[in-house]
């Protein structure tokens, strides 16, 4: 039997350097249907709005770490012209062949550049932004790693931190199994989103990693579809995030 007790630590399949880059467009293009289908990307764009609607800028600088295929950056970019507001959109992934398959996609979108960079290995000085997110990347991470890139997420942000990933349950990944055998193709998609929900989080754990973050203010919400919300809030803006 499945044990949920605990995160999860085996790898997934997608993060072997090894997959070859057609292999991995069609993995990152289940994911992204995936998030679609179920609203996943909504709620990051919804936290996004709130934050942008609450700042009165014309411009805002976006920062997108474990990019993927870049999905997420053309739906904010997209908003941003919906909004009137100027977006400079910056992705960040570890992999070469995502961030090809990325910048592929995104050739009428001239806002959005991609950058390959380690998390684990930010430095804030470089990579100043107004509003951070993190889409399905943490539960990629063990735990004794996470309140490293966290600490430099509160510093590279001035407005802040939009963060969006799994709730860890037995009955989330029942469901994905249905869920998978009709709508998702590809074998590693199937493997990894099983692998995924192992990983991901339970909202105890998250409020964890969250009182040591005193910097910033913190709003944790359960999200359908078993997805966890997380906007931190910096210190350096008056609004506050309810």
């Amino acid at each position: 039997m499945t044990n949920f007790s605990k995160r999860n630590r085996d790898p997934e399949l997608m993060d072997d350097c090894g997959v070859d880059g057609n292999t991995l467009k069609k993995v990152l293009y289940d994911i992204d249907r995936t998030n679609t289908l179920l609203g996943g990307n909504r709620i990051t764009m919804k936290g996004v709005e709130r934050l942008i609607r609450e700042h009165d800028q014309i411009s805002y600088t976006i920062l997108d770490m474990g990019c993927g295929n870049g999905s997420m950056l053309r739906e904010i970019v997209k908003l941003g012209r919906r909004l009137g507001v100027t977006m400079e959109a910056i992705g960040i992934d570890l992999s070469q062949k995502g961030l090809d398959i990325a910048r592929a996609a995104s050739s009428d979108f001239p806002e959005i550049r991609y950058l390959k960079q380690d998390i684990l290995a930010l430095a804030p000085e470089d990579l100043k932004c107004d509003i951070l997110l993190c889409t399905l990347t943490m539960h990629h991470f063990y735990d004794e790693n996470i309140p490293i890139f966290l600490n430099q997420f509160t510093k590279l942000a001035s407005i802040g931190i939009v963060i969006n990933d799994l709730q860890r349950s037995p009955l989330a990944y029942h469901l994905f199994k249905g869920f998978s055998a009709i709508f998702i193709r590809t074998k590693i998609a199937k493997h990894d989103g099983l692998i995924s929900i192992r990983s991901g989080f339970t909202k105890t754990e998250l409020e964890g990693f969250a009182k040591d973050l005193t910097s910033v203010k913190h709003e944790i919400q359960w999200k359908w579809a078993f997805r966890y919300l997380w906007v931190m809030r910096t210190q350096r803006t008056n609004g506050i995030y309810e």
